[in-house]
């Protein structure tokens, strides 16, 4: 292969890469400051109003958070009240429940991208998860019920409220050793509040979204 010919290869990959990138356009759209956790992409200070733009490679598995009340020094160090990553701005690992997720896997089985929002670990900030680039796929997810306000004694947290499988670390909740796992009282109070969003692990059903491959997407945090 001439360099040339390999040039023009290596431009083709960057463009189909850059083609099929997606940009998820983050909006602090509440009252408060909210410190966003993304992996891939580290995080973010948000005060109110103000948006992220993150651009994620294709092919990419990963999810994006609000964190609140949080207090960083100078190097990116310190502890936030929910959703914490191991006490660093920019995250590296999941945050510690509770949070509400925005999930995606981009370009997977026919190009598609999938994407949900899960409660599986808790609740935490009001969210609206959508694509928001053309292309005919306009459906969203939405989750702006009061649960931290209405949230059962058993699950209350700080800032928060906690997913059963966090509090009680049970089968019944965390669905982890295989076999049946069915809805419960608990799943049941947050699927009422916010019925397109994951409720517990096997949740599946009614709670995972696709669009074409290439698409973009808007995360709302108090919508």
């Amino acid at each position: 292969m001439t360099t040339f010919t390999l040039s023009i290869f290596l431009l083709l990959i960057f463009l189909f890469r850059s083609t099929n990138a997606a940009v998820f356009t983050i909006l602090n759209n509440c009252p408060y400051t909210v410190w966003v956790g993304a992996v891939p992409g580290g995080g973010q200070q948000l005060n109110s109003g103000q948006t992220w733009a993150l651009s994620v490679p294709s092919s990419t598995v990963g999810r994006i958070w609000p964190r609140t009340n949080c207090n960083f020094d100078g190097s990116g160090r310190g502890k936030c009240q929910t959703g914490d990553c191991n006490g660093l701005l920019r995250c590296q690992n999941y945050g510690t429940p509770p949070n509400t997720l925005a999930e995606y896997a981009l370009n997977q089985y026919n190009n598609l991208d999938f994407f949900d929002m899960s409660l599986a670990d808790g609740f935490n900030v009001p969210m609206e998860f959508k694509p928001s680039s053309s292309g005919g796929c306009t459906r969203g997810i939405l989750c702006k019920s009061d649960i931290n306000g209405q949230c059962p004694n058993e699950l209350r947290a700080p800032g928060g409220c906690n997913n059963p499988c966090a509090v009680f670390k049970t089968n019944e909740y965390c669905c982890v050793s295989g076999g049946n796992c069915s809805p419960t009282d608990f799943s049941r109070f947050f699927k009422t509040r916010c019925p397109d969003a994951y409720s517990y692990p096997k949740d599946d059903q009614t709670s995972t979204f696709t669009c074409p491959g290439g698409t973009n997407y808007s995360v709302v945090l108090c919508p």
